[in-house]
């Protein structure tokens, strides 16, 4: 029997490779094995602008790393760009992770940039995170799914390229029941969100929940009711990034909250690297 201090066939980045990582919501604790150890072994680091930079210190010190952050529209580096810095840095032999809040595959775009490497003959690797619609929820107490709740759950973007809601979303679909809908990036987008799901026949007493800065330090909870989210919102400045959890599910009769941020951040500034090494040698 292995132990997970000596797995079996564990995957190597290797040069001329890139690793598309998903670092998770926040919480370094959150990393999986395969993250670890591309963080250490990579030469180049193209990270994005809502990973908890605590996770770069695991990256060796001769390690490039390089902000590409994409956030709430505002992207310092062009998404063509991203795509040609991997290609590039590949090309020369380095070993790329690009590392990504989250999950790469949620509303991260890794399915393009997987895409653009395949295209390009460049091997590559996606290593899933935790997704903050559900570890980011778990945090804060709420199940995605409770057999009391929901028998689904939908999870959708708040804004696409440019910052503008999408356009082909099907509101009677989402307004019609009491399935839980998780919105990502969705804060901007209240004003928009819930006048479409009042008018498409949604309870203006659903309960909501709006969880800021998930599974860090800072993390923020505020419920309220679909009918009152936007003066919630504003009331309590949401700072992002923030989820909005619409449903059964984001009632407070239903959470069970044990995540106290204040209490975790002491923790939360160390890195026992030696524990860590343990798991990931």
């Amino acid at each position: 029997m292995h132990s997970l201090a000596h797995p079996t066939a564990a995957p190597e980045l290797l040069p001329g490779a890139v690793w598309l990582v998903g670092a998770g919501p926040g919480d370094p604790g959150l990393l999986t094995l395969h993250a670890v150890r591309a963080i250490r072994a990579a030469d180049v680091v193209l990270y994005d602008a809502l990973i908890n930079t605590e996770i770069l210190a695991e990256a060796r010190p001769d390690a490039r790393l390089v902000c590409v952050g994409r956030r709430k529209g505002n992207a310092p580096t062009a998404q063509d760009e991203i795509v040609r810095l991997m290609i590039e840095h590949a090309r020369q032999g380095a070993r790329v992770v690009r590392l990504k809040g989250g999950d790469p595959c949620m509303f991260g775009r890794g399915g393009e940039e997987a895409a653009a490497l395949r295209d390009a003959h460049i091997p590559f690797r996606i290593v899933p995170g935790v997704t903050a619609g559900i570890g980011g929820l778990a945090y804060a107490g709420i199940a995605a799914t409770h057999r009391d709740a929901n028998a689904a759950v939908t999870f959708l973007t708040g804004h696409q390229t440019g910052g503008a809601l999408p356009g082909d979303l099907d509101w009677d679909a989402l307004a019609r029941n009491d399935n839980a809908l998780v919105v990502y990036m969705g804060v901007s987008a209240l004003d928009r969100i819930v006048p479409e799901l009042l008018a498409h026949g949604r309870d203006a007493s659903t309960p909501v929940a709006i969880v800021a800065q998930a599974t860090t330090p800072s993390q923020r909870v505020v419920t309220t009711t679909l009918g009152e989210a936007i003066f919630a919102a504003r009331r309590a400045k949401i700072e992002t990034p923030a989820l909005i959890v619409i449903g059964r599910i984001a009632d407070p009769a239903l959470a069970t909250p044990w995540f106290e941020p204040q209490q975790d951040e002491r923790a939360a500034r160390i890195t026992d690297r030696s524990l860590l090494a343990a798991f990931t040698a």
